[in-house]
């Protein structure tokens, strides 16, 4: 296996001399592709599509004498000659045919964060960096609005908002708030973090990761030469293994994080109050107040109600990782404040005659539907789209006494079926017409008929008292474009619906 260059290293130094494959012209492939082109690399990049927005990078790409390549001919074979390094794009799995010849080839093969890792230079700004199942979004976001409320110029970055190679190179940030999903965890090797958290873990991505375990071992990752903190869930065993398993730089502490009263090393809740048992030299004898539970119902749009507790255990996560950096108390009560929970995560669309219509079509896995379900008590789910190699048995068992009826959406409704079958057989189940999915040219509104169906069905169901709720526990791209048009689909219809 060739070593990674070691001109790589640093913001600046010339890469002339290096041939460089990109894989994809993505939210990370192209910021790659420029940053590389850049510095004098010979980068081709090669992507699968031919689509306008791709036409549109590869334009701009050519001012850096970049060669593109469009199109399935070319993602199925390494280019001709030598190779120094291939950077890949989140979305593509090892077993990529070209990512594989790659490995065979003994080319190394990194993602976007080894390279960020790299290209950092003298850049010190601090990275907290977030991983887990679910939760990773709102994490950062709260992390975040606790950072600028101290006073920091952060930025939350990563696989929200600012690709993280644009953010490390950034001047003038002190702080990254760094969401990381699984497939750019897998690519990673180097990166030191300054504290990390896995906030829960559950089976997802099986079909891209191909084993619970090789998921996992991935999420893992994130605490390797963690320097100042490694934050795990008290509620989920495996996240405290993956810390104890950590090779971490010396000094690095554990720090868990439950929506109970803590013990030492621990963030929790005492009398409605986010505490620090973790960051203060008393620790044995006494807490710290950080904020209260009204705090985080506004920081998750429900002031003046309770909020849900994975939302409770999110904030404490995102408080973990603040204090880690010696944020005082007083900015992670105002981050709470301050902050807005983004769109498609348990947002309340409207409620009439009685009835609550809430979008949480964020809710791609078993993981976050459990999560949505357990807010509520007598429930219209709807439901259904790209399983991922879900076993949803045990939703439904758990869930039993909430659900009222099940709106079914996707291609293949076989896993629910299987699973309502074993567990609530009498439970009233409407299908949804999977040939509604019409494609009509325009992508964003592809699954505008099956949304507007949805809704129809849940409304016809719905009485005073219950909640529909929109929360698939699977992915989105068999009938919509991804899980944000799923929602905004799914807003307009009960809008339309209500309208009427």
């Amino acid at each position: 296996m060739k070593a990674i260059p070691a001109a790589l290293s640093g913001p600046s130094s010339s890469l002339a001399g290096l041939r460089i494959l990109v894989t994809g012209l993505g939210v990370t492939g192209f910021p790659a592709a420029v940053h590389l082109g850049e510095r004098g690399a010979d980068v081709i990049v090669i992507d699968g599509d031919d689509t306008a927005d791709v036409s549109e990078k590869a334009q701009i790409l050519e001012v850096f004498d970049v060669d593109i390549r469009r199109g399935p001919d070319h993602v199925e074979t390494l280019p001709e000659g030598d190779l120094d390094l291939v950077v890949t794009s989140p979305g593509w799995r090892p077993d990529q045919p070209v990512l594989a010849a790659a490995a065979e080839a003994g080319i190394p093969v990194i993602g976007e964060v080894e390279l960020a890792w790299r290209i950092r230079g003298t850049n010190d700004a601090k990275w907290l960096a977030i991983t887990g199942t679910n939760g990773k979004t709102t994490t950062t976001t709260m992390l975040e609005s606790m950072l600028l409320a101290a006073g920091l110029k952060a930025k939350a970055c990563g696989n929200i908002g600012t690709p993280l190679l644009e953010a490390v190179l950034e001047p003038g940030l002190e702080v990254l708030a760094i969401e990381l999903s699984s497939f750019q965890l897998h690519w990673q090797e180097s990166m030191s973090a300054d504290a990390a958290a896995v906030l829960n873990i559950a089976p997802d991505h099986l079909d891209w990761h191909g084993s619970a375990d090789a998921y996992a071992r991935d999420k893992a990752k994130i605490f390797h030469n963690a320097k100042l903190a490694c934050v795990y869930s008290c509620a989920d065993e495996a996240t405290l293994h993956m810390v104890e398993d950590a090779d971490v730089i010396e000094g690095a502490k554990a720090i868990g994080f439950t929506t109970g009263v803590p013990r030492p090393g621990e963030l929790g809740v005492v009398d409605d109050l986010l505490v620090d048992r973790a960051f203060i030299p008393q620790r044995y004898s006494s807490a710290a107040e950080l904020a209260s539970l009204d705090d985080v119902a506004a920081a998750t749009g429900v002031a003046g109600s309770q909020p849900a507790p994975h939302q409770i255990a999110n904030a404490l996560a995102a408080a973990c990782l603040a204090r880690a950096i010696d944020v005082p108390g007083q900015a992670i009560a105002a981050g709470l404040q301050n902050h807005s929970l983004g769109a498609h995560r348990m947002v309340t669309v409207a409620e009439a005659d009685g009835i609550r219509w809430v979008d949480d079509s964020k809710a791609t896995n078993t993981h976050a539907a459990n999560a949505s379900l357990a807010a509520f008590d007598s429930i219209i789910w709807i439901a259904g789209g790209l399983p991922k190699g879900a076993d949803f048995t045990s939703l439904f068992a758990d869930h039993r006494e909430r659900l009222k009826a099940l709106v079914l959406i996707g291609s293949d409704d076989s896993a629910y079926r299987e699973a309502i079958a074993a567990t609530i057989p009498d439970l009233d189940v409407v299908r949804i017409e999977p040939a509604l999915a019409v494609d009509s040219g325009v992508p964003k509104r592809r699954g505008e008929a099956v949304a507007a169906a949805a809704v129809d069905a849940a409304a016809r169901l719905a009485e005073a008292g219950d909640t529909v709720l929109l929360a698939p526990a699977a992915a989105s791209m068999d009938q919509f474009l991804n899980y944000n048009t799923r929602g905004e689909l799914f807003t307009e219809a009960v809008n339309t619906h209500l309208e009427r």
